[in-house]
């Protein structure tokens, strides 16, 4: 299992895998939220628990199966913005959102595969085998764009540079609209 901290938040997550039987129930019976996501499918098995520093317990716990997983497949990522007090969680082609004061689910998305998430000031992408995302830090969707593997992306201030088998296409960060009028490869 790996802790992260995010300002006054600490998340505990495990991939492919899950706590004890005993650790699981003890978190799930003190969490004010707990959710249980895609258990009857087969695939790996993602655990994800936050708490407030300073505070033995968790108070959200969210375990899920997901697949594709292990080598071949995706992983398990989070992201939390400790000033608007959210959880962007993805794993598999699942992607959630939690307000982390209340707490309580925003929304869940699926997309074609979860690779990663990434904070640029105030906005949240996500990146996926086929698609690359983004949402405000508040959790509300910006924009979505398909993208073709192999890819890869960079941000430069307000500019995302989307590199997609070689052709570079410059996107606003906030819009997700072509900053030049023609991608170049």
């Amino acid at each position: 299992m790996i802790t992260v901290s995010f300002g006054n938040y600490e998340a505990y997550c495990q991939a492919d895998g899950m706590p004890s039987p005993e650790v699981l129930a003890e978190f799930e019976q003190r969490a004010a939220l707990t959710e249980r996501l895609g258990m009857e499918f087969r695939g790996a098995d993602g655990f994800c628990a936050v708490r407030r520093r300073g505070n033995e317990w968790p108070f959200l716990v969210v375990t899920q199966r997901y697949a594709p997983a292990g080598e071949s497949g995706f992983h398990l990522g989070l992201v939390v913005v400790p000033e608007t007090h959210r959880l962007f969680l993805g794993a598999g082609c699942r992607l959630l959102a939690y307000d982390l004061s209340a707490p309580a689910r925003l929304w869940q998305a699926e997309t074609k595969g979860y690779w990663s998430w990434g904070r640029y000031g105030g906005v949240v992408l996500m990146a996926g085998e086929q698609e690359l995302a983004a949402w405000d830090i508040r959790g509300g969707k910006l924009w979505s764009r398909v993208v073709e593997p192999p890819w890869d992306y960079t941000v430069d201030g307000e500019v995302i540079r989307v590199d997609v088998k070689g052709a570079v296409c410059p996107i606003a960060l906030w819009s997700g609209q072509e900053a030049e009028p023609e991608c170049r490869s």
